[in-house]
């Protein structure tokens, strides 16, 4: 077990009401995850050098050496949902939460681990369902290289993280 430190940006995602729309319609919402996964969501990380970390149902963790590429692969994947949702019922639409964060991750036999990461998927819980939430440290590296508009949500207290998280 080689354990090592690095900066990385993380990309946390999952998908807004998935238990409801698992209860609705167990195998049509599983077949449909499949094929946004294949034909969407895994090009659009490795048009963007991200690492697929793991998968967790409705949930993806992804590792990318820069925050520029993680919120581009971020919009891409939200511009790509939107179209894929325009024809779609609201009630069986799949909409992603995604949150972003720089930060310091301890790597271990391929996963990674630390406050980097568990920023970044608490992030995604505060995201709106379609949106994207960034930390004020993955903000600082995009906020001049990427022609997207922001909304300071200033501090956020979120669950087992002792200092405020600025968003």
């Amino acid at each position: 077990m080689t354990q090592t430190r690095r900066l990385a940006a993380i990309l946390a995602a999952d998908v807004a009401g998935y238990s409801r729309l698992i209860g609705a319609d167990e195998g049509g919402t599983l077949q449909a995850l499949k094929a946004i996964r294949a034909e969407l969501i895994d090009p659009t990380i490795a048009a963007h050098n991200g690492r697929l970390v793991k998968t967790t149902g409705d949930g993806l963790l992804v590792e990318f050496s820069s925050v520029v590429d993680a919120l581009r692969c971020a919009t891409e994947v939200r511009a790509g949902m939107a179209e894929r949702n325009a024809t779609v019922p609201a009630e069986k639409r799949i909409e992603f939460r995604i949150g972003i964060n720089m930060g310091d991750i301890v790597v271990e036999d391929g996963d990674i681990f630390g406050d980097g990461v568990n920023i970044a998927a608490l992030l995604e819980a505060l995201a709106e369902p379609g949106g994207i939430c960034l930390s004020a440290a993955a903000h600082e590296q995009v906020r001049d290289r990427i022609d997207i508009a922001f909304v300071d949500l200033g501090e956020q207290q979120v669950k087992n993280i002792t200092r405020p998280v600025r968003t």
